[in-house]
């Protein structure tokens, strides 16, 4: 049961990144897939993917979404207290930071501000769900803004560890944290954003006492966990600088979960009850037991797409459809 659901699992993600954006008479072609050796040096592993781009437009893309995301306030703390914050900020991810700030010649408290913008934004749905066959698919899409530029800044990254593929993700350039990803053989991952508001005030609090942002601790569990179980613990315990979703999928029936995060640890975890009909969970960017907000409730037309889909029609397509319904595509 296995090997099938996890062939299922990868062809999903695969099939979901590639056609992400996709419109119908004028597609959008796959963001290129790169290599990020993690046998290099930290500060040196992201140079061989930024010079496939051009450094005036991943400027002009910091530029315009720390002018409109970052608030001026912050700008002059982080400036003036980078120095401090990085001895508490996690490794690899400040020299990695460091190395890709000096190829574009960026000051070190805007590469890193960059990064903190992006966890700020992360707005999103995500699908979890089993077939009548026991087979797993997890997708997700990601509504960002500044989609004109970012869908121009898009990779599919292969982590490499000894020439072999470790894991992979989707991100952007300049951006060294992971929203989505997958650990072959193993698990796959998502996040959303958990807006409780006072987001820069208790991100950078948070940042001082050493806890990961949302993207980062994604990453470094797709790099360290060995099984769905070992993931799941990992990302529900780890200190966040923000609250979030995770969204879990694995390869063996019932191997999927949503999990609420405080910045302290687990609201609540929500797994795939199957036995008792629960064949999916869908998440946004909502508390699951509360009500939505009517100005933004993609999550009642994504449960009726499920639904109409049935979960003995589960499929690749039938997930990407789910996906793809107004306004659970939105962007």
């Amino acid at each position: 049961m296995r090997a099938p659901a996890l062939l299922l699992l990868l062809l999903l993600l695969l099939l979901l990144l590639a056609r992400a954006e996709r419109r119908s008479a004028d597609p959008s072609p796959a963001p290129p897939r790169v290599n990020v050796s993690l046998d290099a040096a930290p500060a040196a592993r992201w140079l061989p993917v930024l010079r496939l781009f051009d450094p005036g437009l991943v400027r002009a893309a910091v530029a315009r979404i720390m002018g409109d995301r970052v608030p001026k306030w912050v700008l002059g703390v982080i400036g003036k207290l980078v120095a401090e914050m990085e001895s508490f900020l996690p490794q690899p991810f400040t020299e990695e930071i460091r190395g890709i700030s000096d190829f574009l010649n960026l000051s070190l408290a805007d590469g890193l501000l960059i990064n903190l913008a992006y966890e700020a934004s992360a707005f999103c749905t995500s699908v979890v769900a089993q077939d009548s066959r026991g087979h797993i698919y997890h997708g997700r899409n990601l509504d960002y803004p500044f989609g004109d530029l970012l869908r121009k800044l898009t990779v599919d990254v292969q982590f490499l560890k000894n020439g072999q593929i470790a894991f992979t993700g989707t991100t952007f350039i300049g951006y060294v944290g992971l929203w989505t990803g997958q650990s072959p053989h193993k698990f796959t991952v998502s996040g959303d954003e958990r807006d409780k508001g006072w987001w820069w005030e208790n991100a950078i609090a948070a940042l001082f006492q050493g806890h990961s942002p949302v993207s980062w601790l994604i990453r470094t569990t797709l790099s360290e966990s060995e099984d769905f179980e070992a993931s799941v613990y990992k990302l529900a315990k780890t200190p966040l600088i923000a609250d979030a979703y995770y969204i879990v999928g694995g390869t063996a029936p019932r191997e999927g979960v949503v999990i609420t995060r405080n910045r302290g640890g687990p609201a609540d975890i929500w797994p795939l009850d199957p036995l008792n009909g629960a064949w999916f969970r869908v998440e946004t960017n909502y508390d699951h037991w509360k009500p939505v907000p009517q100005t933004d409730d993609r999550r009642t037309p994504a449960i009726k797409a499920l639904n109409a889909t049935g979960q003995a029609n589960l499929s690749l397509e039938a997930v990407f459809q789910v996906l793809s319904v107004v306004p659970v595509y939105n962007k």
